[in-house]
């Protein structure tokens, strides 16, 4: 198996993956607000219970992401496809997953604490991320069922030392 990601780098991976979905479950709670409020009627409690775990999760998944781009920086994997094509769009889809990510949660957070005009991108944006998220899965996939390589195992076990490291 070619060396791939350190033990927190996969945490931090997984702990974001199982974040992801909670910011879809529970962002169409921040419509129902506004429209509440818009109408003078009080919001449900659970739509105001749904949005502070959408807003602070958003904070978190900003801040998780953040630590793991400094950890790819200062910790990069061994590329599993280096100079193929393949290689460069995996490559090109991890940074876009590192900008959309961490620049989705730098809009919710203006859209939540500065200024709410800019939440029809962090909209927009969340759209992206779900079709990214489609595409590394369908990737995912594919290198497991079709190709039957390591690239999966790369982001399931903890990379290995070198046998010149061992030693």
């Amino acid at each position: 198996m070619k060396d791939g990601y350190s033990l927190v780098q996969i945490g931090l991976h997984w702990l974001v993956a199982l974040m992801v979905p909670v910011q879809y479950l529970t962002g169409g709670s921040i419509e129902r607000i506004h429209h509440a409020v818009h109408m003078g009627i009080a919001p449900s409690y659970w739509d105001v219970v749904q949005h502070q775990i959408h807003n602070y999760a958003g904070i978190a998944i900003g801040l998780l992401m953040g630590l793991r781009l400094v950890l790819r920086i200062f910790q990069p994997p061994e590329p599993a496809a280096p100079g193929t094509w393949t290689g460069r769009i995996a490559a090109a889809l991890h940074h876009a997953f590192y900008a959309a990510i961490i620049g989705q949660a730098c809009m919710g957070f203006v859209a939540s604490y500065f200024w709410f005009g800019i939440a029809p991108y962090h909209v927009v944006a969340s759209k992206i991320i779900l079709a990214m998220v489609a595409l590394h899965l369908a990737a995912a996939a594919w290198h497991t069922l079709v190709a039957r390589d390591e690239t999966v195992d790369r982001m399931l076990l903890p990379r290995r030392k070198r046998s010149a490291e061992i030693v």
